[in-house]
């Protein structure tokens, strides 16, 4: 806990790239997406992938799937030790190896500031390698206060009709994210959105929403 405490206050919550205050994302060329998926059955046995695709075309133009052991055990609320290290190993190879093709932002499966210190995942990896990061959870994480209860699911239900978002406000008062129903391949299920690392709120939103051909968008898809 006190290591990530540390690593928090390094986190930046705002747009610090040019890219990002242009409306249509000019300047926006290479899109990262990052996840560590397990083997069914198996906590150990996993593969940390890192794919980078053009923008906005989003065609591939670099994959990283590799099988790792996963030796850290699983405490709730500090996942990140046990997935980032294999991230951070990935990203780096990238660099070393086809650094013209290192992503100018990364898609990350889990958490940023949704998450009950404020540094999920994608907060971790943003923060260990200076890039800027962007939360994208399937699931509602429960923090401050939010809970996936009737009234969470009747907001969901009245997004589907809007195809709109509406902020995570935890009880603190503090807005821990967004959730974005999209219409994209007629799914009415939600992605809980929030900021990682050096992005804003409204922007990480609007490009998780640019990147969606399907539910998922395509660098975590892919």
């Amino acid at each position: 806990a006190r290591e990530q405490a540390q690593l928090r206050a390094g986190v930046v919550e705002e747009d610090t790239e040019e890219w990002q205050k242009d409306s249509h994302f000019a300047g926006l060329e290479r899109v990262g997406g990052v996840d560590l998926s397990y083997i069914k059955g198996d906590d150990t046995g996993a593969c940390a992938s890192l794919v980078v695709l053009s923008y906005p075309a989003l065609e591939v133009l670099y994959e990283d799937c590799r099988m790792v052991a996963v030796s850290a055990q699983y405490v709730a609320g500090f996942l990140a030790f046990r997935e980032v290290p294999f991230l951070v190993e990935a990203v780096r190879r990238l660099q070393q190896e086809e650094p013209k093709l290192t992503p100018q932002v990364l898609l990350v499966d889990g958490n940023g500031l949704l998450h009950p210190r404020g540094f999920g995942v994608a907060c971790h990896l943003g923060v260990l390698t200076d890039l800027p990061c962007i939360g994208v959870a399937k699931n509602l994480l429960q923090a401050d206060g939010l809970v996936r209860d009737e009234l969470h699911r009747e907001q969901i239900r009245s997004l589907q009709r809007e195809g709109d978002t509406f902020p995570l406000t935890g009880t603190s008062g503090r807005v821990l994210g967004m959730v974005s129903c999209g219409d994209y391949n007629n799914s009415s299920k939600p992605l809980y959105i929030s900021v990682g690392h050096r992005v804003c709120l409204e922007t990480a939103v609007r490009l998780v929403k640019s990147c969606c051909r399907y539910r998922i968008p395509e660098p975590i898809r892919q």
